[in-house]
């Protein structure tokens, strides 16, 4: 597969299905950022953490993938003349949703009830789940935009919302396991 073929030179770039589209256009903008925070998440795998926490990011990074996919069709054309989808892979499904739902649960059982805001840092490895937690809401809010545009399937936006939780969560919960300081957020008084 040859990386650079001078197609996208002028500033157009082609979705799954052949349209050409700009490069700034919302549906690129929406899964570049999918790309983006798919590489926050090698970053966060490429920690010395738990090995159950290496294995669940690369589930996810699978689903983002997935995503990704999805974002990258063009819509008029994601269905073939002979009435099969374009996309042959798997789909993004409640239980995927359910799964970092199940994830989030069972971190939160050891963690401290939240009384007040945090502020992100601590540690490095913690630093870096905020960073790709900012980098999926910032997803969410250009796919939610490109869903008003074109609508894709619910699910792929429900998982982004909720994988924004999940990295909130597993910052807390290795902010626990690298018994890292928890600085809370306490406004001033003016």
């Amino acid at each position: 597969m040859k990386i650079y073929t001078k197609t996208g030179d002028k500033g157009t770039t082609a979705l799954f299905g052949g349209t050409r589209v700009p490069k700034h256009h919302i549906r690129i903008e929406s899964y570049g950022t999918i790309d983006e925070l798919n590489s926050h998440l090698g970053l966060i795998r490429d920690q010395n953490i738990h090995q159950d926490y290496k294995d669940l990011i690369i589930h996810i990074q699978d689903r983002l993938f997935i995503i990704g996919a999805i974002l990258a069709t063009d819509p008029q054309k994601a269905i073939l003349k002979n009435g099969k989808e374009r996309l042959n892979i798997a789909k993004i499904t409640t239980e995927n949703i359910e799964k970092l739902e199940r994830e989030i649960d069972t971190m939160n059982e050891v963690l401290p009830p939240m009384t007040h805001f945090v502020l992100p840092g601590g540690h490095q490895t913690v630093s870096f789940c905020h960073i790709a937690r900012c980098v999926c809401r910032r997803a969410e809010r250009l796919a939610s935009a490109l869903n008003d545009l074109e609508p894709f399937e619910p699910e792929a936006l429900t998982y982004l919302n909720r994988l924004s939780d999940y990295l909130f969560v597993l910052a807390r919960k290795l902010t626990y396991d690298l018994q890292a300081a928890e600085i809370k957020w306490i406004p001033e008084k003016s």
